[in-house]
């Protein structure tokens, strides 16, 4: 999350470039509004995730699974590869999948001690009930101005 509810002004930003050798004050501009948008969507959308029982990184391993359709689940290694999350939260999101009955954990055929993680028939209904309303809120936040900066 960026925590930065006001940004600086141009004038500020180009008072720091005057200080700081190699600051370009439209860059820093351009990056801290970006930074502040990406944050208020992130809000948004870890808002929504939480009104449905579920968490950004929960949704995620859900959509990791979900756009291999041709695979028979993914290894819990392939999946945290996808993901920019340490592994061992992987582990705990899929435990946690698992035991709401999202996901299914099955021995790999070509190596007994990794395991597939697929989505179950329910994992998938609540993942495709999740994704309108999903793209929906980055349509809707997508065609808001930007909040006005100084």
């Amino acid at each position: 999350m960026f925590f930065l509810k006001e940004l600086p002004t141009r004038r500020m930003l180009e008072t720091y470039a005057a200080r700081y050798p190699g600051m370009e004050a439209g860059t820093v501009g351009d990056a801290l509004r970006l930074l502040r948008r990406a944050s208020l969507l992130l809000r948004e959308l870890d808002a929504y995730f939480s009104a449905h029982g579920l968490s950004q990184s929960r949704f995620l391993v859900l959509v990791v699974i979900d756009r291999e359709p041709e695979a028979t689940g993914l290894l819990a290694s392939v999946i945290a590869d996808r993901l920019d999350i340490s592994r061992p939260v992987v582990t705990e999101t899929v435990k946690a999948l698992t035991q709401a009955g999202l996901l299914t954990s099955v021995p790999d055929p070509d190596d007994g001690r990794a395991r597939r993680i697929a989505l179950t028939t329910r994992g998938q209904a609540v993942l495709a009930d999740r994704l309108p309303g999903y793209f929906a809120l980055i349509a809707e936040f997508m065609g808001r101005a930007d909040e006005p900066t100084a």
